[in-house]
């Protein structure tokens, strides 16, 4: 699959992508670790330890946006649910929708979640949640505006948007090149930057107000990546790489390997 530049609007985006229905296939695998919940494998196994800290880090983003008071929350492709429930057990009304269906029934059984198909969001009514999030989602949505459209629909006057994708500006996905894990192709539909993202938003009245950094991604994206171009996990130049990349991010903001921006609802969506 090509990765193609789209000069209109910005973003980069995967030439040729499978629609909806087709594209499910390329779920189907034990090791797409956000679908599985496995554990095997030592990245697997890492991940699963990194996501205990990230989602208490993800909890208190919310807590804080939200005035530090819980409220209703929706987590738009909750994956198997890891956060969804963290938050329910912190006292948040939760809503949570995923499209794959393993991932649903995974959602049930470990946590006990009711989850959604995202096309019930269209019958969310309007001004329903305090905090959306969509943790690494929005690069997989083949409808991106229309989904934008009703996520800003059920945005809650005064609420935020969590939004974390990679971002391709980063300095391990130039190190990677083609083989950077985090183009995901075909599963990864659009990449982003943060001045495609800016403009992505504006048409629906969103603004991003702050971005965060997601220190650990560019060590586990490296880990991938050294694993897609030399068949196994090479620790020590993944590791050195997400050091560099990280250090980048320091001196030079906006070019972290994923980044979390922090959305809100600042004008009149545009009609149309």
């Amino acid at each position: 699959f090509a990765v193609l530049f789209c000069q209109a609007c910005g973003l980069l985006f995967t030439a040729g992508a499978p629609g909806p229905e087709a594209i499910a296939s390329y779920y189907a695998s034990e090791e797409y670790v956000s679908h599985t919940d496995t554990r095997k494998g030592a990245v697997n196994r890492l991940y699963h330890a990194v996501r205990d800290i990230t989602i208490r880090g993800k909890r208190r983003m919310a807590l804080r946006a939200n005035g530090g008071v819980t409220g209703a929350l929706l987590d738009f492709g909750c994956g198997t649910g890891a956060f969804a429930a963290a938050m329910r057990d912190a006292g948040w009304t939760i809503g949570a929708l995923e499209p794959d269906r393993s991932a649903r029934e995974n959602a049930s059984r470990i946590h006990g979640l009711e989850v959604g198909e995202p096309s019930e969001l269209a019958d969310i009514p309007p001004a329903s949640f305090d905090v959306i999030t969509l943790w690494h989602v929005l690069e997989h949505v083949h409808d991106l505006r229309g989904t934008l459209r009703l996520l800003r629909r059920s945005l809650k006057p005064g609420g935020t948007l969590f939004i974390a994708v990679p971002n391709h500006l980063s300095l391990d996905a130039r190190v990677y090149g083609t083989a950077w894990a985090a183009w995901d192709v075909p599963r990864h539909l659009y990449h982003f930057s943060p001045g495609a993202m800016a403009a992505l938003l504006r048409p629906f009245g969103l603004s991003v107000t702050a971005t965060r950094n997601m220190w650990f991604d560019s060590f586990y994206v490296s880990m991938l990546s050294e694993k897609y171009l030399h068949g196994r996990v090479r620790m020590l130049p993944a590791l050195w790489n997400g050091l560099r990349s990280n250090a980048r991010a320091l001196l030079k903001p906006g070019t972290c390997s994923s980044l979390v921006y922090v959305v809100k609802a600042t004008g009149a969506p545009e009609e149309g």
